[in-house]
């Protein structure tokens, strides 16, 4: 956000012809989103019980005193902001957090993880008017930092104008978004020129953010707040119960998998069962709604016996081959369960380069973690594991079920987790940035309404 009479988009400044096109346009968007919305929660994509919000209508409250706005836009990106949010609230012991997201998994996931003190969950107000002007009129944050990517120019512009200093935190821009991005910078510039500063994850995203408008004094090296978040809770209970009917049995994690490369972490299974026959998979995929998939094409190679459903409470026995795990929020019981964890979203697949996922979940709780060559999102993050020695490469189906029956070997995995482990702590630094850009940005000046 630009400070009083700073930048393209402060107070009084004419904005962008195309951010001014988009706010024309979203003025007008009211009936859309109503209509769009309802749709949604016919086809059960959104809480009937809670859509309200999303149209300016609070289910909760404001508490009195300093309220600080958090916004992320679903599952992995709001979970990160819970050992941010934890700390403020111990630092900052008058404070009260509102955390925003966008997507119904978002609230189920934060839900089974638990919100920490003094912080509240809500939905985002769709990027309209009459939604907009409802949530601040209501809530009236006294600042707003936004997580990672998820920008809606209406409702910055409007939080802006209303002199709230905001702050942009774990931010990145990839290869991919770049070359999306670049192709509407005058409103990305408009959009960046808002926030009073910007704390990328790494110095890669320095020159894109700058190419797409971004006032180069306001960018920050901050790191990965991923790196540095307390592990996924644990159900301890359940992992008791799972231990006994496992009763020792190898086993590991393929966790976050995209449809397009589970066919390969399959075929690596059953090469790697031919070594282990008693080896156990916990598929745990990204989208659990495409789950009729990734179950047919496990029985494209697994027996029906060798197959275990979590969603239809079906227990894994002695034989079973894959236990498909497509529930939320239960990945911190699956990086427990196995010692052996593979990120998804990592293999090569034709005709689509996917983008890797967060390992740092799985090292906070002593898997040792496998890879595929696609890491686009994390690769800073796993160029500097891989130097440490912390995690293991691979290429393809075959190379996967290599790596899983090594690793089955503590003394295997003992060096690995022990460079983790070290990296992980190095990593902490980014939690650091983050809590004291937020305290500066309270402390700050507040800007007057123009």
């Amino acid at each position: 956000m630009a400070g009083a009479g700073r930048g393209p988009a402060g107070p009084g400044r004419p904005r962008a012809p195309l951010l001014a096109a988009y706010l024309g346009a979203a003025r007008l968007s009211g009936p859309f989103w109503r209509l769009a919305l309802a749709r949604r929660t016919r086809a059960g994509k959104e809480d009937p019980a809670r859509v309200a919000e999303k149209l300016g209508r609070p289910g909760r409250p404001r508490p009195a005193g300093t309220l600080l706005w958090f916004h992320a836009v679903s599952v992995g990106e709001s979970l990160a902001l819970l050992t941010l949010l934890q700390r403020l609230g111990e630092e900052m012991a008058g404070a009260h957090f509102l955390l925003t997201t966008i997507t119904r998994t978002s609230a189920e996931a934060l839900a089974k993880a638990g919100l920490p003190a003094r912080v509240i969950h809500q939905f985002a107000p769709a990027d309209a008017p009459g939604p907009v002007a409802a949530f601040l009129d209501h809530w009236r944050p006294d600042a707003a930092i936004v997580s990672e990517r998820d920008l809606w120019p209406l409702t910055l512009t409007e939080t802006h104008a209303r002199g709230i200093p905001m702050l942009l935190i774990n931010a990145r821009v990839t290869n991919r978004g770049f070359r999306r991005r670049k192709r509407l910078p005058a409103l990305y510039r408009g959009v960046y020129a808002l926030f009073d500063r910007i704390l990328m994850q790494n110095e890669a995203s320095r020159d894109r953010f700058v190419a797409l408008g971004a006032p180069a004094g306001r960018l920050e090296h901050m790191g990965v707040l991923k790196t540095a978040s307390a592990p996924l809770p644990d159900r301890a209970e359940e992992r008791a119960r799972l231990e006994t009917l496992l009763d020792g049995r190898p086993r590991w994690v393929a966790g976050s998998t995209h449809r397009l490369e589970e066919a390969q972490i399959l075929d690596a299974h059953a090469a790697a069962r031919e070594r282990l026959p008693d080896l156990l998979l916990i598929l745990a995929p990204r989208q659990p709604d495409l789950a009729d998939a990734t179950e047919a094409e496990a029985r494209a190679r697994f027996d029906a016996p060798l197959l275990a459903r979590r969603s239809r409470g079906e227990p894994p026995g002695p034989a079973t081959a894959v236990y498909l795990a497509d529930t939320i929020g239960d990945m911190g019981l699956w990086f427990r369960l196995a010692p052996v964890a593979f990120m998804g979203h990592s293999l090569p697949v034709e005709g689509r380069v996917l983008t890797g996922k967060n390992p740092w979940e799985a090292i906070a709780l002593g898997a040792v973690v496998l890879h595929g060559p696609n890491l686009g999102n994390f690769a800073e993050s796993y160029a500097a594991l891989e130097a440490a020695g912390a995690t293991l490469a691979v290429d393809d189906a075959a190379g996967l079920a290599r790596a899983v029956v090594a690793a089955q070997d503590a003394d295997f995995r003992a060096p690995r987790v022990a460079a983790a482990a070290a990296a992980a702590a190095a990593a902490q630094a980014a939690l650091d940035r983050a809590a004291a850009a937020v305290a500066a940005l309270l402390a700050g000046p507040r800007r007057l309404r123009p």
